[in-house]
């Protein structure tokens, strides 16, 4: 049985949460679609092997009228004709900032797609959302949190 190792880490460190909470309010007034924030979640997510997390953020998604078929496409989303070009860049970049490969940690290809679709204020709040997913997957994953646990508030 997956049992958690304590509760969420921002459920016990005061403040915490309500900071997270206020960085990603700070992110969602950039003007990105809130469906390319939900498509880079997961696409971090599912990266990680965040089950908290993919399930966390599907249903949120999912809340905002993303489809089945676009959510279950995303691990695939290079072969699928199902997000817009801006979407993809986005998915790519939170792959990149995700994998971070040490000898090319985000590629200027990558880069320099997302600053086709995104000015350079919401490319910055990008880089924190994605950041942001990363730091939920990582405390998650280290304090093993199930899937369809709630989160704290």
């Amino acid at each position: 049985m997956f049992q958690s190792r304590m509760k969420n880490p921002a459920a016990l460190v005061p403040g915490s949460f309500q900071a997270i909470q206020a960085l990603i309010a700070s992110v969602q007034k950039t003007g990105i679609p809130p469906k390319v924030l939900h498509l880079a979640h997961l696409r971090a997510s599912q990266i990680n092997g965040c089950g908290f997390c993919v399930d966390f953020g599907t249903k949120h998604a999912k809340q905002d009228g993303e489809t089945d078929e676009r959510l279950h496409a995303v691990a695939g989303w290079r072969e699928a004709p199902y997000f817009s070009d801006a979407e993809g860049a986005a998915i790519a970049l939170s792959e990149a900032i995700t994998s971070i490969d040490p000898r090319d940690p985000v590629p200027d290809s990558v880069w320099d797609n997302a600053v086709k679709h995104f000015g350079e204020k919401q490319l910055a709040a990008l880089v924190l959302w994605i950041a942001t997913v990363n730091l939920f997957n990582r405390a998650n994953i280290a304090t093993r949190q199930p899937a369809g646990t709630p989160i704290p508030g």
